[in-house]
């Protein structure tokens, strides 16, 4: 798979989220344990609203599947609160199947360090797989009088409070991206947050903001207008679409953001359930036209296990909370 020639942080992920299975294809459980699953529609909740990398996913994946549960498989959007909205539904939805939630990071390793209070428990949550990764980018408005990495972290340090940055809700990936970047960078860029992918990129395409941590899936074709300028990417080597965009990480050792999207289900849900949808992302990511489309993004296919992702979650939560306590970043 593509992992392979993604180095760092991207390979180890790989690794740890057991590619092999996507050749061997996992093993979805005993047969009589799933003869009548699903017996009904089933539905896919995304706690964002339509345009972001999990929607698109989703999307994906349900469209996929559908022939082969030889049921519906219809995917809603439940967004707010940074993600609570969406996960608060699926955790406490009926663990049979037949509600699930296909996400990005924040609400599952990132909010309960975030909130003071949450209506759910992410780590009681049922791991099923996680479907791809993807860099996170720094990207910035043609107005900032800054062509490269280096330019712009010496503007931003010496113009404290100028510079506002865009971010798909208080805890998303890309707001506690440019907190770590801030800290690392020493500088002080404000937050400006926002309901979703779409409305932020919006606002930094018009230079109603100046900069956002975002992502190739959804902004590379700007960059490659001419509409928005690329100056680092979160990996911990060069993009290979992008040799000419430093790693983030060369200026900033240490630095490193990824950001990645799967699907858990809610407490209680059978194994087997599980590893049949397991079984499903990693069929689907088997697809040469699925391949194909991810790269087109600059995503990067994942898969494995629920065993795998059990095992990425806990990493994930540990670096993250590591990340929320060194910044100070709260939700409320």
């Amino acid at each position: 798979m593509q992992t392979t020639n993604k180095a760092g942080w991207a390979a180890r992920l790989g690794r740890l989220l057991g590619i092999a299975a996507l050749a061997a294809g996992v093993v979805a459980g005993p047969a009589a344990a799933q003869d009548n699953y699903p017996s009904k529609p089933v539905r896919v909740v995304v706690p964002y609203p339509p345009g972001g990398g999990a929607d698109f996913l989703a999307r994906l994946l349900a469209e996929r599947a559908q022939s082969r549960l030889g049921q519906t498989v219809i995917v809603e959007n439940r967004a707010g609160s940074g993600g609570n909205v969406g996960t608060e539904f699926v955790a406490r939805a009926e663990p049979d199947g037949h509600t699930l939630l296909f996400t990005a990071q924040p609400p599952l390793v990132a909010n309960k360090a975030l909130y003071s209070k949450l209506a759910f428990d992410p780590d009681v949550l049922a791991p099923v797989a996680v479907m791809a990764t993807g860099y996170s980018v720094l990207l910035v408005h043609p107005k900032v009088p800054a062509r490269t990495l280096q330019e712009f972290i010496a503007y931003a340090r010496a113009n404290p409070g100028k510079l506002n940055y865009a971010s798909q809700g208080i805890g998303n990936a890309a707001h506690l991206t440019a907190e770590l970047f801030n800290s690392m960078a020493g500088t002080r860029m404000v937050h400006i947050p926002y309901k979703g992918t779409a409305p932020a990129l919006a606002d930094l395409l018009s230079g109603q903001v100046e900069v956002l941590f975002g992502e190739l899936a959804t902004a590379g074709e700007h960059v490659r207008a001419g509409k928005l300028r690329l100056l680092g990417t979160g990996g911990a080597r060069r993009h290979p679409d992008f040799p000419d965009v430093p790693a983030i990480i060369e200026a900033l050792p240490g630095f490193q953001a990824m950001v990645w999207q799967g699907m858990v289900a809610p407490p209680g849900t059978p194994a087997a359930v599980a590893n049949r949808w397991a079984g499903l992302i990693n069929e689907v990511l088997q697809q040469p036209d699925v391949v194909k489309r991810l790269n087109g993004l600059s995503m990067i296919p994942a898969g494995g296990t629920p065993a795998d992702m059990a095992r990425f979650l806990a990493e994930e939560r540990q670096r993250w909370g590591t990340v929320i306590r060194a910044t100070g970043a709260k939700a409320d």
